[in-house]
C-alpha cells in the first residue's frame, strides 16, 4: 500500500506495520494528479491538486500522517497493482482512520 505523507506530499511503500491514515473518497473530475505525475512539478497546475492538498491539510488538522487517495496511490498503468488495489480497497476504506463530525 502507497500513502501520501501529509507533509512532504512524497508517497511512501507500506507492506506491513500500516501506519494511521486518512483516505479521500471523492468524484474524478477533469485533470487528477495521477500516480507518475505525483512528484512533478506540473502537478500543482491541475485542478485535482486542491483536493490532494485539501486531504493532506485535513489529514493533518486530524493528527494524522498520511492519507491515501486512489488518484496519485495506485499505479494504474500497471494492470496487476490495479487489480490488488480494486481487491483490497474495501479494507483499506474499513482501516482508515477518522475524525467524528462535531
Amino acid at each position: 500500500m502507497r500513502l501520501l505523507n501529509t507533509t512532504t506530499l512524497q508517497l511512501s511503500q507500506f507492506h506491513r506495520d500500516i501506519p494511521p491514515y486518512a483516505i479521500l473518497s471523492h468524484t474524478w473530475g477533469d485533470e487528477e494528479v495521477t500516480f507518475q505525475e505525483i512528484d512533478a512539478p506540473e502537478r500543482e497546475k491541475k485542478r485535482g491538486w486542491a483536493k490532494v492538498v485539501g486531504c493532506c491539510r485535513q489529514a493533518l488538522m486530524d493528527h494524522l500522517d498520511w492519507a491515501w487517495l486512489d488518484t496519485c496511490c495506485i499505479d494504474k498503468t500497471s494492470s496487476a497493482e490495479l487489480s490488488e488495489a480494486i481487491n483490497s480497497m474495501y479494507g483499506w476504506y474499513e482501516n482508515s482512520q477518522f475524525a467524528p463530525l462535531d
